[in-house]
């Protein structure tokens, strides 16, 4: 007799107002399988492992595991039955340290009920070898960059030792070697007999570790592949249920050398060492490197977000001085920063709001907003960028994480940037959606933009960019242009490495 599955989730279905967000769902895991879960934001993904972990209850259907039919109620069910949650959007406490993140609401005590702080650490430093991680298990989130604290996020999951691991974009803040090190680590738990479902939009990635594909698309089931089977190409079909052509764009739109010229960029992160570069008008350069290399920093002392006193910047043959934010905005230098939510939005605002926010004073007279004109011009951007959204009036939060993406880059387009800056672009969003943002980003270079492109997804870095600068602790090791772009110059770069094939990033 066949043993039956970890766990079978059948018929299930949820809706919310307005609407139906799954609709007689299947899913099916084996002890030990891994089963990657794809489809655009809002296929019902979330919502469908939201269930599993107790966030919500289903309208319809049954979950089972090991062929006996369970009820859900709440988180402390899930974990309880062995489920082990890794959200997309990081639940931990950048106030404590890493090890009190780690075990948060399952401390262990001492006599008088105590925390036993000792044990805790002894206890999370194992979890982090594991990753590969070294940092001290004394260390506050608020020091770590944004990829470590979600590996913190990814231990403290571990720690739970669950039957059953939902990983939701686990590696959508982590460079080439900690992505690496993650897939095996997926693969060693599934030896040990694990089960994980793999929630990514990374589709290199669940090639890797992936041994069944579920495809959702409006909430319901529409194909299933087996590892063999899921290639890039049909994986994208059944995921919006249409073919995307020209996903990577190439473009031939005429290029103007030195047109953004940078010198002498310090960063608080490296005080001691400096950026120059030069940027083509019409091109998408990229910026790879690790982790910590310095590339976010970089952009921020480049606009005048952190202090660089002594950097020089040329732009259009005009020497221009750019010591604040406010500097950088009136000569069309844009920055959409890597997390959206907290530094690129205002997520309780409505898409009308955040998209004029930057510009008010084109929508002011007498010192008061025109709301007509500031809702007109908010249409206008979500009619270019095909934004989603029921509403301009809607509020950001709602949004997927593709649509919040377009609302940021909105808020600049509608301003005519001549350099834009995008810190990972894609981070976290759909195929779908990733193809329009590549869309709006080469029809902005085309339009005689320079576009600064930081990217820890080397698929994006290799196939978007024109050419390739990398970084490595604070500078640049070289310059890679398009035939010579690929993962193993990039990584000889990356990690400070000297290269034939790289060039100089800037004329002298």
């Amino acid at each position: 007799m066949t043993a039956a599955p970890l766990l079978e989730m059948a018929g299930i279905s949820r809706r919310f107002p307005g609407v139906t967000a799954l609709d007689s769902v299947n899913l099916r895991v084996g002890r030990g399988e891994v089963v990657a879960l794809v489809g655009e934001n809002g296929a019902g993904k979330s919502t469908l492992m939201k269930i599993l972990g107790g966030v919500h209850q289903p309208d319809a259907g049954e979950i089972r595991l090991d062929g006996r039919p369970v009820k859900i109620h709440n988180v402390n069910d899930a974990i309880r039955l062995g489920i082990a949650f890794i959200h997309q959007e990081l639940n931990v406490l950048d106030n404590l340290d890493v090890a009190a993140n780690v075990f948060l609401g399952r401390e262990p005590r001492k006599a008088l009920g105590l925390i036993d702080r000792k044990k805790i650490h002894a206890d999370t430093g194992p979890f982090l070898q594991r990753l590969g991680l070294a940092v001290s298990t004394r260390t506050r989130l608020d020091r770590l960059p944004l990829a470590h604290q979600q590996m913190v996020e990814i231990a403290k999951a571990m720690s739970l030792h669950a039957r059953l691991l939902i990983m939701d974009e686990p590696t959508s803040s982590l460079t080439l070697s900690e992505t690496n090190r993650l897939l095996e680590l997926v693969c060693e738990l599934s030896g040990q007999g694990v089960s994980v479902i793999y929630i990514s939009h990374r589709l290199g990635e669940i090639d890797q570790c992936a041994d069944r594909v579920l495809v959702l698309r409006d909430g319901r089931n529409v194909g299933e592949l087996a590892r063999g089977e899921a290639t890039h190409d049909r994986l994208v079909s059944l995921m919006v249920g249409r073919e995307i052509k020209n996903f990577y764009v190439r473009s031939d739109a005429p290029r103007t050398p030195g047109f953004f010229k940078v010198r002498n960029v310090r960063s608080s992160l490296f005080p001691d060492r400096t950026v120059s570069f030069d940027a083509v008008r019409g091109e998408i350069l990229g910026f790879a490197g690790l982790i910590g290399a310095g590339r976010s920093e970089m952009a921020k002392a480049l606009v005048g977000l952190e202090p660089s006193p002594a950097k020089e910047i040329v732009l259009d043959g005009k020497a221009i001085p750019i010591h604040t934010v406010r500097e950088a905005i009136e000569r069309g230098i844009y920055l959409v920063p890597e997390n959206r939510r907290t530094e690129g939005l205002v997520v309780e605002m409505s898409v009308r709001e955040n998209v004029s926010l930057p510009s008010l004073k084109r929508f002011a007279r007498g010192g008061l907003i025109q709301r007509r004109r500031e809702r007109d011009a908010a249409l206008r951007q979500v009619e270019a960028l095909q934004i989603k959204t029921p509403d301009v009036e809607t509020r950001v939060l709602s949004l997927s994480g593709g649509t919040q993406q377009k609302v940021v880059l909105a808020k600049w387009l509608a301003m005519r940037p001549r350099v834009m800056i995008l810190d990972e672009p894609t981070r976290g969003i759909d195929v779908g959606a990733k193809a329009e943002i590549y869309r709006i980003m080469r029809a902005l270079a085309a339009q005689g933009a320079a576009i600064l492109m930081i990217s820890s997804d080397m698929e994006e870095i290799l196939n978007v960019s024109d050419r390739v600068v990398v970084m490595h602790e604070g500078q640049i090791t070289g310059l890679l242009e398009r035939a010579d772009c690929n993962e193993q110059n990039v990584m000889q770069l990356a990690v400070g490495r000297k290269i034939a094939a790289a060039k100089p990033p800037f004329e002298t």
